[in-house]
């Protein structure tokens, strides 16, 4: 546990004070049309964001209503300019969760923590044309990187993602789907039915029955996020990209989780790089019956970086 602490005061401190990290200058702009390219997914622009979760939980199990989660998760973006327009992107999630419900061997919940968590990505080929839609095309994935087994997949994750957006004269909008399957099945799950929590796997903020065995084990997650961006004056954005999941082998009832989410953002000048802090919150319009998210508060921290290239 004191290693994953000091990586968390790393990562923060990183985060909120690197300033010209590669001795580059961003230059002289305001930050109002820095807070509007923060919006633009194809951006480019490096960016280290601290994403910070506070999510309650409901459900029909025992004790459900009453369970808590946190958890703090770190997210480069170092794009590769090809051209004016058009980026590579590689975005690593490194997940490091504080405190999560699980299930113990009695069906009760009991709190885990701290732990990393399974380490998602995405390689994505960004484009901007002239008609201010954006495109976005690549793959993404999860590694079993999960200190505590209970708190990740057990599985390899990969797959297709695309993102269809555009930028308008009052803010953004978009719409990221992703599809994954896992590439290995998970070896706490080698018997039939649902005996112990390590028929259990953390998907996303969710913890879902893990009792695909024997030929038909492989995991089919549809995910994705809505966006949008309201640009106000002196750099204030009303803004959310609320994360949805479909997992198509859960059982009936337990497929879907989908957010309703608003927010505030405000980009400031600290230092020579601009500074980007916002709020949002989502509330679980569907969610797992049995056990899942109903309301998620989210702070982010996102700190400009020059780009290293």
């Amino acid at each position: 546990m004191k290693n994953i602490i000091q990586i968390i005061t790393s990562l923060v401190l990183l985060t909120v004070l690197s300033i010209n990290v590669y001795g580059q200058d961003e230059g002289e702009e305001s930050m109002e049309e820095v807070a509007k390219k923060l919006a633009n997914p194809n951006a480019s622009i490096g960016l280290l964001g601290l994403p910070i979760d506070f999510i309650n939980y409901g459900g029909d199990l025992n004790g459900a209503n009453s369970q808590n989660a946190f958890k703090v998760s770190f997210q480069p973006s170092l794009p590769y300019v090809v051209k004016p327009g058009q980026n590579i992107f590689f975005r690593p999630l490194i997940p490091i969760i504080i405190s999560q419900p699980t299930i113990n061997e009695s069906g009760e919940f009991e709190k885990q923590g701290v732990d990393l968590g399974d380490i998602g990505f995405d390689l994505a080929y960004g484009i901007t044309w002239e008609s201010k839609w954006i495109t976005l095309l690549g793959i993404v994935g999860s590694a079993p990187t999960a200190t505590n087994k209970q708190l990740g997949t057990g599985r390899w994750m990969l797959g297709p993602e695309m993102f269809l957006g555009k930028n308008t004269s009052w803010g953004m909008f978009g719409v990221l789907l992703t599809q994954s399957w896992s590439l290995n099945k998970n070896s706490a799950a080698d018997h039939d039915g649902i005996q112990t929590p390590e028929d259990f796997m953390f998907l996303n903020d969710i913890y879902y029955p893990d009792n695909e065995t024997g030929q038909d084990y492989r995991l089919n997650i549809t995910s994705g996020q809505y966006f949008y961006t309201i640009n106000l004056k002196k750099a204030w954005q009303i803004q959310a990209q609320p994360t949805f999941t479909i997992n198509h082998k859960a059982s009936k009832g337990n497929k879907i989780s989908v957010p309703i989410g608003t927010g505030l953002s405000k980009t400031i000048k600290a230092g020579k790089n601009p500074l980007k802090f916002s709020i949002q919150y989502w509330y679980y319009a569907v969610s797992p019956e049995n056990f899942g998210p109903q309301h998620q508060i989210r702070f982010q921290i996102g700190r400009i970086v020059p780009l290293p290239w």
